[in-house]
């Protein structure tokens, strides 16, 4: 009899805090993805700014560009799904490799190790994106699965 008393305490006040707890989660969240994508267009605004004080915009600049591009998609696809598109961290990392390797081209008189290592790099991140697409259509999420088969099921 006890056992059971404290089984239904402990229900109660679960039924009270879980939704607190969700919301404190949601709203961090929230807060978190407003923060990063804040700073991301700051931060890309400072860029641009800095380029038309050059009055000039150089291939590495727009590659940064690129990677503000590449995060800001980012955090709207997880404001939307609430996953997180590991592919885009593959495609900043590829785009700052990339710029990268042109700034060290543009600056170094001799070619050397530095540039196979950054092609390299750029190689095995390009074939992490490869696979991450291939499995992401061979082997779906569930829910992608549920929400696929429900559509399916709607538009027969």
């Amino acid at each position: 009899m006890g056992l059971e008393r404290i089984r239904a305490a402990n229900h109660r006040v679960r039924a009270i805090i879980d939704p607190i707890g969700d919301l404190l989660t949601e709203a961090f969240h929230f807060i978190g993805l407003f923060a990063i994508g804040g700073a991301t267009v700051w931060a890309a605004a400072h860029a641009f700014m800095g380029m038309i004080g050059k009055g000039h915009a150089s291939i590495e600049d727009l590659l940064l560009l690129f990677i503000y591009l590449e995060i800001g998609s980012m955090v709207g696809i997880y404001f939307k799904t609430n996953r997180m598109p590991v592919r885009f961290l593959v495609y900043v990392g590829i785009t700052a490799l990339t710029r990268h390797l042109i700034g060290y081209i543009n600056h170094e008189p001799k070619p050397d190790m530095g540039i196979l290592i950054m092609a390299g790099g750029t190689l095995i991140m390009a074939i992490a994106v490869l696979v991450l697409r291939y499995t992401s259509v061979t082997y779906p999420a569930p829910e992608a699965v549920e929400s696929s088969r429900s559509d399916h099921v709607a538009t027969d």
